[in-house]
This record gives C-alpha cells, structure tokens and sequence, in this order.
C-alpha cells in the first residue's frame, strides 16, 4: 500500500508556529536595529552639539527622508555605525566619553583638527575599536600607561601632536597590532625596545622625534618579519646599522635619516627583495659604500648629507628600478659607474659636491626620462653626454664647477622642458646652440668661466629671469631686441668682448634689478633715457671705453645701490643728483672727471671712489683729492685764535642754556632738577640739548609709558628720539621695569639691526630715554597707516612701500632678532615684535625697537617663566595662551606674522577680531587658493612674484603652531638671504607634490616634514 503524501496533523500544526515565529523574530530585529540606529543617532547630535556645532557638521540634523547612515563621515553595516571619520574638519573641542555609545564603533578618524587635552581615556569603553587615528591635533602628555587596555586595536596612528615623555612599554602589549605611527612630537625620554617583538607589524613610524635619548637600533628589530615600511629618521639614533637587517623579508620603506650612525652600509641591506626606498642621509655616517651588494629591486637611494667615502658601487648599475640617485655632499670619490647611465627607470641623479672624477657616462639620458642631472662641484672631465634629453622631461642641468669641456650639446637647444642650465665655471668652448637661447622653459642660464664663443642672439626666450655670461669670449652688439627680455632680472656680461654702445632699448627692462658689464670694450655715451629702470639695484659699467658725462638721470635711479663706473673716459662734473641715491658702494675712479665732489658724497665711505681723477676737488683733505680752494680765503688763518674762539662760544652757549633750561624746567614743571646721565655711545650733544627741548611742539608719538619726542641736537641738523616715562603712582611699578628692562638691554647691545640707545636720562619724577632717531618712523606707518589715511580721504597714497625695500626691511629685522637669539650672551626674548617696533632709518634700513617688554633667557632655547601675557594681539604666539614659561620661539612666531603683513598688505588683527592675519593666510592656502591672490596689490609685479611667494611661505612656517617646529632664526636669516636664488624654485618645482603639498593640506600647519622645511633652505651651488 502506498504511503500518504499528506503531511502528519503534527507537522500542520508547527508549520504556522514556525512562519509566526520567524515574523515575530523579524519584527523584534527591526525593532531592536531602528532602537540602535535612533540610539546612534542621538550620539552623533550630541556629539556635534558638544562640539558647538561646527559648521563642517551643518548637514548632521535628524531626518525622516534619509538615515544618518548616508552622512558622508558614518559608515555602516546592519544599519550600525562601524566607522567614524571626522578628519579635516576643525573640530576645537575635546572627544566626549559618550562616543563610545557607538556600540558597534570599530575605526574612529579624528585627525587633522585642533582637538586639544590627553589622551581620551574614555575611548577604553568602545570595546570593538581597532583602528584609532588621532594625529595632527594638540593632545599632550604622556601616552597612558594602561593603553593596552585597548587589546583589540590593529591601527594605532597618534603621530604630529605633543606628547611627551617617554613611549610607555605597554604599547609593545597590543600584541595584534599592524600598523603604528609615533612620528613628530615632543617624546623627550626613550621607545621601548619591546616595540621590535609586535609580530604582525607592518609599519613602525618614529621619526623626527628629535628630543628621543641617543640610542642604537636594537638588534632585534630585524625580527620584524613583516614590517613593510620602517622610519626612524632624525630620532638620535647612532653607531651602525645590524647586519642582519637583511632578514627583513617584507621590508619596503627604511628611513634612517638624520640620525648619527656611523660605519658602512651593511651589503646585506641591499639584499632586501621588496625595499623600494631607502633614505640614509643621516649627519654623520662614515665609511664606504659596500661593493657587495645584490639585489635590484631598489626605487630610491638617498645617502646625501654624510661623510661617505670611497666610490659609487659599480652594482648600482644593476638595480633596474631605480629612479633616484642621491648622493650629494658626501666624500665620495672615484668615477661615476656607466651602468647607471643604462638604468630603464632612472630619473633624477644627484651627486654634487663630492670628489667624482671621471667623465659623466655618455649613456645618461638614452635609456630613461632624466629628469634632472646634478653632478656639480667635482673634478669631472670630458664632455657632455649628447642624449640627456633623450627622454623629453630633463628639468635641470647643474655641472658647474668640474673640468668639462668641448661644446655643448646641440639636442639641449630641442629639450623643451630645460629650465635651469647652470655650467659656470669648466672649460667649455665654441657655440652656444641656437635654439637653447629661445626655449620657452628656460628661466636660468649660467655660463660664466668658460670659453665660449660668437654673439648674443638676436632673440632670447621670454621667461629668462637669469642671464650669466661673465668671463667667457662673446663678441659683437648688444642687440636691439634686448626689449624683449621683459622678465630679465639679472644680466651679466662681464669679461667679454662686446662692443659698441649701450643699445636704449637695454634700458627699457622694467625688471632688471642687475646690470654687470664691467671688462669689455664698450664704447660711446651713458645711456640717458633710463626712466625704466625702476628696480636696477647695480649697475656695474666699469673698464670699457665710454665717454662724455656722468647722466643726471642716474641720480634718479629710486633703488640703486651700487654704482661702478670706474677705468672709463668720462668727463665734466659729478652730477649733485648722484648724491641723493642712497648708495652702499661707488666706484667713479680712473676717469677724466672736474671739479668739486658733491658735498653728500664727501663721507669716509666713499674715500677711494673718485682717485685718478686729477681735476677733481673735495672740500676736505680726507678725501685724498685736492682741496678746493674756492672758500680758504674766508677762514681764520691762526689755529690758536680758532681754537680759543671755539673754546668760547661753547662756554658761553652751554652756560646761557644751563640757566635757561634750569629756569624755564623749574617754572614749568616743578620737580626736582638733580639729573643723572649715564651715557653708553658717545654723545654729540648734552643733557642740556635734550631737556631744553621737551615741549610739545617735538612730541612725535605716545604710549603708555609716555611721549617720544624728536628733538634736534645740534645745528647741522642731527637729531634723537627722546621717550620720556612719566612718574603715575599706579603704574609706577610697572613702569620701573620697563625702564630697567630697556636700559639693561639696549645699553649692552651692539648691532646695527637694533635700535641705539645712546644714553638715559633720569631723576626722581621723570626717566628719559635717548635713542638714535629714525626718519622713517615705523613699518606699521608706511604697510598700514598710510593707506588707511589715504583711504579715509578717498586721495592717492604716494608712499608705497616697494617690495625690494620690503625684502631688505625683512632682512634686515630677521638679523636683528638672528642676534638676540644666538649672539647675546645670555640671549635675549623680545615678547614684542611686531610691525609698529621695527623702525626705519633713512634709508630704510629696519631696527628692532622698544624692548620694554623684553626678557634675558638664562641659556639659549631655555623657556623663561612669565607672570602675566604681553605683548600686542595679532602677533601672539598660540601658547601664550596656556603656558607659564615660553622660549624665543614666540618671536618667531610674531616675526612670521610680519613676514605676512609685508607680502599681503594686511594688518596683523584687522576689523573682524575673529580672523587674525595668521588664521587668513592659512585659510588661504587650505582653500587651495593660489598665493598671487594673497599679495598686497602695490607689490604684486611679476619681477618679484617668486621672491614674495618664498617670503610669503616662509611666514606659514614661521607661525606653526607648535613652537618646537619652527625655523630657528639663523634659519629664517638665510632663507630671506636666498630666497631669490634661482635654485629654490628647482627645489620647488621638483618637490612640490611630493612635500609641500601634504603641508598645506593640513589645517593645523603642524607636520612639517624635513624634506618640505628643505625647500626653503634655498640651497645654492
């Protein structure tokens, strides 16, 4: 019989149980998930409301429409968060311990904001956590020492904030770690070696800790069989590097850099099977280079800054994928290796300033792109290979200063990316190719010290900004069409064989701010009609055959400097307009010129510059030219009867003003006259000069310690500025330390970049200061003062502060503080620098000023304790606001900022308080806005937009938060010396994406990594 097909009544029954019971389940599942999602969703507006709403998160507000879910810094899975990024947003405000309601929380990205505190403790509570980024903010103190109460974390990225301390061991206990980074922030004690036994470690970052405790690479931490990418760069590290660093198996990335390893390079290091790059130029590394190296599977070898010796491996040449070379300023000695010249991928090869000899392999350049070639300052010989721009991307050629010769290769003038050729200085001959004269991409071009030959072209590329052709064997004429060379800056042509005149259209480059012909056999009038040489700063004419007379127009020149026009044939007067140029050197000798020196040239500076002119006459014997004698005859002929007459009048001008003064003060004032004068310079005038004359009619300025006044000294027109601090019983006290801090300081300093305090003045109720005057007042009066006047009266503001007087102004108060810093003994914090403190002199030379707040540091870089914030808002530097004790790092800070009133134009703290200059400059950037748009308009000219854009970069990183990060201020000092050189904008261009760019992505301008904070080392050759 067969079996029925129908179900058994118990199976009927449970059927429906069982579709009941699965709805049921369904139904509490969505219940219990909308439960979460509405729970996560109160945490995330608690969270942004805790945070003050920033308007980054404007978008986070409860909707019926969408889920938080789509929220584009949430991610979820089952409709529970699992991650958290809040990177980049500005966030000010702590991480609240309510986060972890995020039951499900698995990666949590908070960084680049300005979260500020320790380290979030209550983060132990998001129990599933296993990713916690948390870089580029302001956390500080130790790292706690349970953080290994988060036992599930795999990615622990705490980099570029300000912990300090030792690296407690307990992070060595997150045994399921993979990747950790530590690098730059303020570690002042040690790591633990514990760190090199993680066993899933796949990248360890710890450079640029600098203040670690000097210590060797552990021996152990080649076991890191996994590790993929190891940094310790500039962490103290010394003595070798283990052997056995070849065990490594997965090992990528090693950077050693900066660090005080000494020895060879181990040959096992270049066993490595995945290295991909290696950064090893630490300060002080010494030995050879190992020959026994095997494997080719290197991308990167950079070595330089050591003193490395003995030769270039020959196996480099076998590394088929290597793309950068870099081995510059080392000892290295030897030829370099042809194989190198064969590599496929080789793009960049650096190896300046070391000992190479040799020729430079004729195969560079044929089988890659080369991109740039940078072999100067050794003794190579023989030719230029022929196919360096075999690739069509060569950006720079740099062999200056070797023994090459023959001629230069014909396919440079078809290599349409060149922009830097720099040569000077071999034994090059012939021809310059036609065509390199015109590349459109060509902005340097330095030959000088070679033999070359033939003429200058008829055309030349229109973005040349640097012409140097000095000492070479170029003949003919200056061409004509020199007018189009609108961008030149600088020409040299000194030491050749030029002749004929000065074509005018030369005089028609508004750029030009340096002319050197000097050495040729130029001939004919001056030029005349210079109204275009705005920016010329040094006109070099000298040893050539010009004649006639010295132009007036020359006395015009608004910023020349230098001045030559010396071994010539020039005749007639020296124009009385030459002496209104505010010139530092001047060189008129071995001409035919007549008559009298125009009395503003009659100083000790200019004592040599008009000899071999024998009918020329001075009013002074100094001069070493014969005197004139057209006003002897009016002079009293009897020393003696001189003598006694002057002896005299002084008598009777100094005693007639004695009671004059003592009358007229006692009057008037009332106080006590027992005055005391202490004297630090000598003095061309006397106390009775200075008290004689403080009325109101000299008040030139007030503060909050008392009127400044100018007050003439003598008839010939010399003047001071006299600050008188006044007696006020509440401020009495105060008052006496600013009058201490000055005198202390100002009396013992001697630079010519600081203001001169001649002497002091005191008595009971009155405190004089006397100070050098400066015409020019402050800086504050010509970038802000002036405009706004000018604003308010809706008329044209004629003083313009032009950018080379800027750039020398910036210059020249850099020095001032360079010498504060590191020159004075004990060093000196000045707590004030701002725009109104740096003033000017005549020639607009720039002098640090009113150091009433200033503090003597006990050793150099040690913070000095305060009692109360100073200073003036705008310029403050970030932790005035929570530390007890700051070094000289807030004058930098402060420095930077007037870095950036001198580029944009702008004041300090202008009308909206909540946007202080500093935080606009680097809004700007953030925005990716481009640094053309931040200039002031009076100074935005194309001549100079490079030399603006470095300054104006150089005051980004001046007024990075942390103070430990920087540039000293030698290091500013030497920016601002080189920030025209030619050779940073090769630095820039070729490092540009690579460094600069993850600077300026970041809001909080923390990370600086040395290779971007290299940039603005100028380096030059």
């Amino acid at each position: 019989m067969p079996r029925p097909t129908s179900s058994p009544p118990h199976v009927h029954f449970f059927f429906p149980f069982r579709i009941s019971c699965l709805v049921f389940l369904s139904f509490l599942s969505h219940v219990a998930e909308s439960q979460i999602q509405d729970q996560e969703l109160q945490v995330l507006l608690q969270l942004r409301q805790s945070w003050r709403d920033p308007s980054s998160l404007a978008h986070w507000v409860a909707s019926n429409s969408s889920s938080h879910c789509a929220w584009p810094e949430i991610t979820c899975q089952g409709g529970s968060i699992t991650e958290v990024k809040l990177d980049n947003l500005n966030i000010n405000y702590s991480i609240p311990s309510f986060i972890c309601g995020l039951k499900n929380l698995t990666k949590l990205d908070v960084s680049y904001n300005n979260i500020p505190g320790e380290f979030p403790r209550a983060l132990y509570n998001c129990s599933k956590l296993v990713y916690l980024d948390l870089s580029q903010n302001y956390f500080e103190g130790p790292i706690p020492s349970d953080i290994d109460r988060m036992a599930d974390l795999q990615v622990l990225i705490l980099a570029a904030n300000s912990f300090s301390f030792d690296v407690p061991a307990s992070i060595a206990r997150l045994q399921r770690l993979r990747i950790l980074h530590l690098y730059q922030s303020e570690y002042n004690g040690t790591y633990p070696e514990e760190i090199f036994g993680l066993p899933d470690l796949e990248e360890l970052r710890l450079e640029y800790n600098d203040k670690f405790l000097p210590s060797q690479l552990p021996q152990n931490f080649t076991a890191l069989k996994k590790l993929r990418f190891f940094s310790m760069a500039r962490t103290n590290l010394f003595g070798g590097i283990p052997e056995t660093v070849g065990d490594m198996e997965a090992l990528e990335h090693l950077n050693l850099a900066m660090n005080l390893l000494i020895g060879e390079i181990p040959s096992s290091i270049f066993a490595l099977r995945n290295l991909s790059e290696l950064y090893m130029y630490s300060t002080n590394v010494s030995g050879s280079i190992p020959r026994a190296v095997r494997a080719a599977n290197l991308s990167v070898i950079d070595l330089s800054d050591n003193n490395l010796t003995g030769t270039i491996p020959e196996y480099f040449g076998k590394l088929q994928n290597l793309s950068r070379l870099y081995l510059e300023f080392n000892q290295l000695s030897g030829q370099i290796p042809e194989g190198i010249g064969r590599l496929p991928t080789l793009s960049d090869v650096l190896l300046s300033n070391n000992n190479l000899w040799g020729t430079i392999p004729p195969d560079f350049g044929k089988f890659s792109a080369l991109r740039r070639l940078v072999v100067a300052f050794n003794n190579l010989t023989g030719t230029l290979p022929e196919q360096l721009c075999h690739g069509s991307v060569l950006f720079a050629l740099v062999a200056m200063d070797n023994d090459l010769s023959g001629e230069l290769p014909e396919s440079l003038g078809n290599c349409t990316t060149l922009s830097y050729v720099m040569l000077k200085n071999n034994g090059f001959t012939g021809n310059v190719p036609g065509e390199l004269w015109m590349l459109t991409s060509l902005r340097t071009l330095i030959l000088s010290g070679n033999g070359l030959t033939g003429e200058l072209p008829e055309e030349l590329s229109p973005n040349l900004s640097w012409i140097k052709l000095s000492n070479n064997r170029f003949s003919g004429k200056i061409p004509s069409t020199v007018s189009s060379w609108r961008k030149l800056m600088l020409f040299d042509a000194s030491n050749n064989l030029l002749n004929s005149t000065v074509p005018t259209e030369l005089t028609e480059l508004p750029s030009l701010k340096t002319l050197l012909l000097g050495q040729n056999k130029l001939s004919g009038n001056l030029p005349t009609a210079i109204v275009s040489w705005k920016s010329l700063a040094t006109l070099n004419l000298s040893h050539n055959q010009f004649t006639g007379p010295i132009p007036t127009d020359f006395g015009f020149l608004p910023v020349l400097a230098q001045l030559d026009l010396s071994e010539n044939q020039l005749s007639g007067s020296i124009p009385p307009e030459i002496g209104l140029l505010k010139l530092v050197s001047l060189n008129l000798s071995s001409n035919r010129l007549s008559g009298r020196v125009p009395h503003k040239l009659e100083n000790t500076s200019f004592e040599a510059s008009f000899l071999n002119n024998p009918s020329l006459c001075a009013s002074y014997s100094f001069m070493r030219l014969n005197v004139c004698n057209s006003q002897s005859s009016r002079l009293p002929r009897n020393p003696a009867l001189i003598l006694i007459l002057a002896i005299s009048m002084a008598m009777f001008v100094s005693l007639a003003a004695v009671f004059t003064i003592r009358a007229s003060i006692k009057k008037r004032n009332g106080f006590d006259l027992t005055w005391k004068l202490t004297a630090f310079q000598r003095l061309n005038f006397t106390r009775s000069n200075i008290l004689s004359e403080l009325k109101d009619e000299n008040v030139i300025g007030s503060g909050a310690s008392g009127k400044v006044y100018r007050i003439m000294v003598n008839p010939s027109g010399d003047a001071v500025a006299v600050k008188r601090i006044s007696n006020n019983q509440k401020l009495d006290e105060n008052l006496e330390k600013q009058f201490s801090a000055e005198v202390e300081m100002l009396g013992n300093v001697r630079h010519v970049n600081i203001i001169k305090l001649s002497c002091c003045i005191s008595c009971e109720n009155y405190k004089l200061l006397v100070y050098e005057y400066m015409e020019n007042r402050s800086l504050d009066h010509w970038l802000h003062k002036t405009k706004r006047l000018s604003l308010i009266l809706g008329v044209a503001n004629n003083m313009i502060l032009d950018w080379p007087k800027r750039l020398q102004i910036a210059r020249g108060a850099a020095r001032g503080l360079c010498y504060m810093h590191h020159d004075c003994l004990p060093p000196i914090i000045h707590r004030d620098v701002k725009s109104n403190n740096i003033l000017l002199d005549s020639e607009f030379n720039a002098k640090i000023a009113d150091f009433g707040l200033a503090r003597m540091l006990a050793h150099q870089g040690e913070a000095v304790t305060l009692t109360g914030i100073a200073g003036s808002a705008g310029y403050l530097a970030p932790e005035y606001a929570h530390a007890t004790k700051v070094n000289e790092k807030i004058d930098v800070y402060s420095f930077g900022v007037v870095l950036l009133e001198l580029t944009t134009g702008k004041e300090a703290m202008g009308e909206d308080e909540d946007m202080c200059l500093v935080d606009w400059a680097w809004r700007h950037i953030l925005d990716g806005k481009a640094i053309f748009d931040a200039i002031d308009e009076e100074i935005n000219n194309d001549s100079f937009l490079a030399e603006i854009s470095n300054v104006f970069m150089l005051g980004i990183f001046c007024t990075t938060k942390r103070p430990s990060k920087r540039p000293p201020m030698k290091e500013v000092v030497q920016v601002l010396l080189k920030c025209s050189d030619p050779l940073y904008d090769i630095e820039q261009t070729s490092q540009h994406n690579l460094d600069v760019a993850p600077l300026l992505a970041n809001p909080r301008h923390e990370e600086m990594p040395q290779s971007a904070y290299r940039l603005l080392r100028c380096n030059t050759y």
